[in-house]
């Protein structure tokens, strides 16, 4: 049995996880001034709006920044885990783990592709990869 608390889902995000599970990547759109926002929240940062759609995302990303983390563990994944943050070329950000590339290659702006994969109890997450392969 594992001690890995289920993902908090919402109506501001339900709509995310939902897509996770199908393989897109949908990202919060403003309806009133266009800013993408991820993660989904109810309201736009930039003019407050309560308005939004979605856009799929292309699922391309480019490496921004990254780290490793050893402690604290967490039963839902294998350490040393990498972390990354990547740009998405239709401007939003994303924070997944990336599987399947030895962690002293990863360098700044390489390309990746955003996956999905399986979580702890069941629930799809973003997992990053180098492009054109599966997840492991």
């Amino acid at each position: 049995m594992t001690t890995v608390p289920r993902l908090t889902i919402t109506q501001d995000n339900e709509f995310w996880f939902e897509a996770a599970r199908e393989g897109r990547l949908l990202i919060q759109r403003c309806a009133d001034c266009g800013h993408l926002r991820h993660p989904p929240g109810p309201a736009c940062p930039q003019c407050r709006s309560f308005e939004w759609d979605t856009v799929e995302a292309s699922r391309q990303a480019r490496l921004h920044s990254w780290t490793v983390l050893h402690h604290p563990k967490d039963d839902a994944f294998t350490y040393p885990l990498a972390v990354g943050l990547v740009d998405l070329p239709e401007g939003a950000r994303l924070v997944a783990d990336i599987a399947g590339v030895d962690h002293d290659q990863l360098h700044i702006g390489m390309e990746l592709e955003v996956g999905f994969a399986e979580h702890a109890h069941g629930e799809t997450l973003p997992q990053l990869r180098l492009p054109g392969t599966e997840a492991r």
